[in-house]
């Protein structure tokens, strides 16, 4: 782990400058240029608010926000699990030239996938404001909550990249796997109300992404303070994975490109 930390403190600033460079070279050749961070998921969340309200008719507390914020925190989590398992096979031939830590990559992508959810939950919060929704502090809670995204996915990304460069068909079965859970996580539905017993609480509390949603929603939108003892869980949980991945990647990665 000390390893680690000198690494990710030697690499830091490569690691924001690449962000950087991807985030340009995403919108280069937009006519819209950077407005389009902002638009995509404005639109995707108007899209999905009408195809709720008005074709299925579905009636929901702040529905809007309710829906986005499950979609843009799925986005972040779907993104940095599907990178992760390409990143040896996508970045070989610099690899094979100059030595990085193999994890920089994978934090590199989540700061990009980070930044674009940022501007996601500013317009919850315009959403927020517009349905006229009672803040309180508990909505700090937000924080933590992010934060125990983002090493949930770093970890689980460590793991992946290791096991995607010997599994060739790894990409597609994680393909699958993540439709299923993006069905299990909530998204378009409340699962505290539209569940019932042992499902419910098999849900929302040992699915991550659906407990993550779920906490989200609950700080954000109806002022409930989220159940600490699972969050220590989990939080255990995000460290053992990351500590098992950043393991893997330091005793193998010498014989990642080879193995490619």
């Amino acid at each position: 782990m000390i390893h680690f930390l000198k690494d990710l403190k030697k690499y830091w600033r490569y690691i924001i400058y690449s962000a950087k460079a991807a985030l340009k070279d995403e919108v280069a050749t937009s006519f819209l240029n950077w407005l389009w961070w902002i638009l995509d998921p404005l639109l995707f969340m108007l899209v999905y608010t009408f195809v709720f309200t008005i074709v299925f008719g579905r009636s929901q507390d702040y529905l809007c926000a309710f829906i986005f914020i499950g979609y843009t925190t799925w986005t972040f989590f779907n993104r940095s699990i599907l990178n992760s398992v390409r990143t040896i096979k996508r970045y070989q031939s610099v690899l094979s030239k100059v030595y990085l830590p193999k994890f920089v990559l994978l934090l590199s992508n989540m700061l990009v996938n980070g930044f674009k959810m940022l501007i996601g939950y500013g317009l919850i919060f315009i959403a927020m404001f517009l349905y006229r929704v009672p803040l309180s502090l508990k909505v700090l809670w937000m924080v933590p909550y992010l934060m125990l995204l983002f090493l949930l996915s770093f970890g689980l990304s460590c793991i992946l990249l290791h096991c995607g460069v010997y599994i060739d068909d790894l990409s597609n079965i994680v393909n699958v796997l993540l439709r299923l859970l993006f069905y299990l996580t909530g998204v378009f539905f409340n699962p505290e109300k539209q569940l019932k017993g042992l499902v419910q609480y098999l849900m929302i509390r040992l699915n991550p992404t659906c407990y993550i949603v779920t906490s989200l929603r609950n700080a954000m939108l109806y002022n409930r303070a989220p159940v600490l003892s699972w969050f220590v869980l989990w939080g255990i949980i995000g460290l053992v994975l990351s500590a098992i991945g950043v393991h893997l990647i330091y005793k193998y990665e010498r014989r990642y490109v080879k193995s490619v």
